[in-house]
């Protein structure tokens, strides 16, 4: 036990000299020494470190953003003021910019017509602003000061003028075509002519640049879906069997009546008479047969023509002739799908631009007593105007049944005067020489539906016809 606490003794006085050799030993101070406060050690130097490749990068990348930022906040503010400010046009102006015009041409085009003053700008701004591939083309209305964002803008919503061009009722597509290549706004040839009966008569609106096949396309169109649209909701007791049919029955109408009042009761008198089987003896199909739809007859129907068989003379044929004798309208069509009730098989012009109807021989016999009237009436000195009166060996007049709505040829086409020189009527003149017929609806030089480009003087596009 004794010896434990002695081996401990010794290690502590060993340790402890060990202790003493590793301090160094201070030299003693002096009393005046002691005094004097010691000084604090210095701080340890500090250690720069190195800053790392990427982030100077990126610090540099962020204040090159912070830079383009700022100038292009202020180039983009400075662009605004110049793209808004009022442009050099001091009136209204109308600039047509082709198709496939690129952004730099349109850019020149606005330029050289006094739009914009800076092409490079207006090119600037539209690139900006995604709108370079959508600048239409077209005729465009700019406005006096239009700026370039208002000239981008006008071009950008299309809002280009629109032309129209009217095709009237009744029209045959001959004629329709020489109207459409008469237009000089249009563009383009016509592959062919389109079939009879095709054409939607209506007003079609278009741009600068449009093409006449384009018109035409989009006219057959229309008929398709008007005629489809019609035929539907028909009459279901018609004796009509086909679209194409009711087509031809429209034609016949549209070219007997120009009122719409009439139409229904005119396609009526027709529709009766096919339920009868009694013969249509529709005067335009007479005209049609003898030129076709290359022009009008320019004259009053001869005693001769009348009875000559073409295969569109509905006095000669039973009845409706092989195709349409124009373009009906849809009016012309929807009376024909639907026409009045009545009994009506005949009618006459009545002096008034309309038609007196009748549903016995007897009752048009007086209706064509009181038109004869009128015509003798209107009879004028000068012999420039016709009078119509009986010849004293005129045959008589055919049994009801043999005769159609037109009867003896009195009825006038489209509601007008002097249509037919019926048989037994001489038309003379005041002076006692023989006068000129004339068909006021088929070819004066009122009738607006007169083809100009069909020279009725011309002995070779003139019907070969022999003077009863």
């Amino acid at each position: 036990m004794f010896g434990r606490k002695k081996k401990s003794t010794l290690i502590s006085e060993h340790e402890a000299e060990l202790q003493n050799q590793e301090q160094p030993r201070l030299a003693p101070r002096s009393p005046s020494e002691a005094l004097k406060p010691s000084l604090a050690p210095p701080p340890p130097p500090r250690i720069r470190r190195r800053r790392g490749g990427m982030l100077a990068v990126m610090s540099g990348l962020m204040t090159l953003v912070v830079a383009l930022a700022l100038a292009g906040i202020i180039g983009f503010t400075m662009l605004e003021r110049e793209v808004t400010a009022k442009g050099p046009l001091q009136n209204d102006k109308v600039v047509l910019i082709p198709r496939n015009t690129g952004t730099s041409a349109i850019a020149g085009i606005l330029r050289d017509e006094g739009v914009i003053d800076h092409p490079l700008l207006f090119e600037a701004y539209a690139l900006i602003n995604r709108q370079r591939g959508h600048l239409k083309a077209g005729e465009f209305q700019f406005k006096a000061g239009t700026s370039i964002r208002e000239a981008i803008d006008t071009l950008v919503q299309g809002k280009a003028i629109l032309h129209a061009i009217t095709i009237p009722e009744g029209l045959t597509s001959d004629q329709i075509v020489a109207r459409l290549y008469e237009n000089e706004i249009l563009s383009g040839d016509i592959a062919e002519t389109p079939r009879e009966g095709t054409l939607l008569p209506d007003t079609y609106k278009f741009e600068r640049g449009t093409t006449r096949q384009q018109i035409v396309n989009t006219m057959q169109a229309a008929q398709r879906q008007v005629l489809d649209q019609i035929w539907q909701r028909r009459s279901a007791d018609l004796p009509i069997k086909s679209p194409q049919e009711l087509v031809i029955l429209a034609s016949i109408v549209e070219k007997e009546t120009g009122r719409a009042d009439e139409r229904t009761r005119v396609a009526g008198v027709f529709i009766n008479r096919l339920m009868k089987r009694m013969k249509l003896q529709s005067d335009p199909t007479i005209v049609y047969g003898l030129v076709g739809g290359k022009g009008t007859l320019g004259r009053g129907i001869l005693r001769s023509e009348i009875e000559m068989p073409t295969p569109y003379n509905t006095y000669v044929i039973e009845g409706l002739p092989p195709g349409p004798i124009a373009n009906p309208g849809r009016a012309a069509l929807e009376a024909v799908a639907n026409p009045s009730r009545t009994k009506d098989l005949y009618f006459v012009a009545d002096g008034s631009g309309g038609h007196a109807f009748a549903e016995t021989y007897e009752q048009h016999q007086r209706n064509v007593s009181r038109w004869r009237q009128i015509e003798r009436s209107k009879a004028a000195p000068d012999g420039d105007n016709v009078d119509r009166v009986l010849d004293a060996d005129a045959p008589a007049q055919p049994a009801p049944g043999q005769s159609g709505a037109l009867d003896d040829g009195l009825n006038e086409l489209r509601g007008t005067t002097g249509a037919v020189r019926p048989a037994g009527v001489r038309t003379v003149g005041a002076n006692g020489r023989r006068a000129r017929a004339f068909d006021a609806s088929e070819g004066t030089e009122k009738d607006p539906l007169k083809n100009k480009s069909f020279d009725l003087t011309n002995p070779k596009t003139v019907p070969d016809l022999k003077q009863p």
